[in-house]
């Protein structure tokens, strides 16, 4: 179904679709298994997509991505409504999890993911073998 929101098309033979839809996937399921509501599932998908074109459209350095991720999430848990943000759904722990998730799944990895999308050409695959 993600394969096809995401409106991949070639898929078998581009490397950075399948990348995309694994990284997808992976954060879907997890925040499947944290219970998460639908509103906090799609603001959390939203958060992946977010952070993956500020890195991918907008070439944000990971120093400055992090630096968004933090005003995203900014004012959660607090009661004072001009404080808070978009993500205000999510309660302190939740956040503590969604931070940590993203530091094992993109941050980490940050440089294999500024490759992907910033690298020149992609290796041609001929068949799927």
């Amino acid at each position: 179904k993600l394969e096809e929101f995401l409106d991949f098309k070639q898929l078998k033979t581009s490397l950075k679709e399948a990348i995309l839809l694994d990284y997808y996937t992976a954060g879907f399921w997890w925040a499947k298994e944290m219970n998460f509501s639908l509103i906090q599932l799609s603001g959390f998908m939203d958060l992946l997509n977010f952070l993956l074109e500020n890195l991918s459209d907008k070439r944000m350095t990971l120093v400055d991505n992090l630096k968004e991720l933090g005003r995203a999430l900014a004012g959660i848990g607090e009661t004072d409504s001009e404080r808070s943000g978009d993500l205000n759904f999510f309660s302190i722990e939740q956040a503590k999890a969604v931070i940590d998730y993203l530091n094992i799944s993109l941050f980490k990895h940050y440089k294999l993911y500024e490759y992907l999308f910033h690298s020149h050409g992609e290796e041609l695959v001929i068949s799927n073998e």
